[in-house]
């Protein structure tokens, strides 16, 4: 003999556990930085078979990362804005970096100065999903 409550129950019971998973999984939204910033003044002051390893150092501080390659010391500098978020299970994550570097030969001048800057602020996109919207 089958109860009335026990019937009206289960789905009653699955609604609320579906609903607590709901809750407790919940949304997060994380924001930082990595690497100092560095400004395009500082990067202009560099000059190529002019400026030395010693003169980068006092410009732009010691660099994160050297690289040898082909004779050749590497100045890495970077500086990374990281953005993420999540909504239940759904995450989104945007990484963007400003990247540097400075290219030393053998004798320890400047052969070559690259840089990159990050693109413009991103545009909006309704959150995890972009295709209905675009």
């Amino acid at each position: 003999m089958k109860s009335i409550i026990g019937d009206y129950m289960k789905p009653f019971l699955l609604g609320m556990l579906i609903l607590n998973f709901l809750t407790i999984t919940g949304c997060a939204f994380i924001r930082g930085n990595y690497g100092e910033e560095l400004g395009q003044g500082d990067i202009t002051t560099i000059q190529k078979g002019i400026s030395t390893r010693a003169d980068v150092a006092t410009v732009l501080g010691a660099p994160d990362r050297i690289i040898e390659a082909n004779g050749r010391e590497i100045f890495h500098y970077y500086h990374y804005d990281v953005k993420s978020g999540s909504v239940f299970i759904f995450s989104r994550t945007n990484i963007k970096s400003d990247d540097t570097f400075v290219i030393l030969n053998g004798a320890g001048v400047v052969e070559e100065v690259v840089s990159g800057k990050r693109k413009g602020p991103l545009e909006f996109q309704f959150w995890p999903f972009d295709w209905p919207f675009r």
